[in-house]
């Protein structure tokens, strides 16, 4: 099954669930960056985040703590397949002369990328 992906807004809240791996709405809220947004806001999110199936909760009482059902790892990857393919036409080694090009990627940082490939 494809990953869905998230707004820019949904994807700050996964970066909080990712780092902090599971917590109260109170926690999660608390644990992103300034400016944070308001509770209301990131329980909303929550709401969309666990409809996407990002997000999976588990009631105490009137409280829900939440936890990320995909991992950050696997998000990033999909994320990674999606834009090459996309902008690159699926060529990974049209992605890397990009950042070449546009100096992202220096031609020392390509060779130890190509170090690490061939020790495995």
């Amino acid at each position: 099954m494809p990953v869905k992906t998230l707004t820019k807004a949904e994807e700050q809240v996964m970066q909080t669930l990712w780092k902090i791996e599971k917590g109260f709405l109170k926690d999660i809220v608390e644990a992103m960056p300034n400016p944070r947004p308001h509770s209301n806001t990131v329980a909303t999110l929550l709401k969309i985040l666990i409809d996407k199936d990002f997000v999976a909760t588990e009631t105490y009482g009137r409280m829900n703590e939440y936890s990320p059902i995909i991992s950050k790892q696997a998000y990033s990857k999909n994320t990674m397949n999606n834009l090459v393919k996309s902008y690159f036409g699926g060529s990974f080694s049209k992605a890397v002369s990009f950042l070449v090009e546009e100096n992202k990627l220096s031609i020392q940082e390509l060779e130890l990328l190509l170090q690490q490939l061939k020790k495995k």
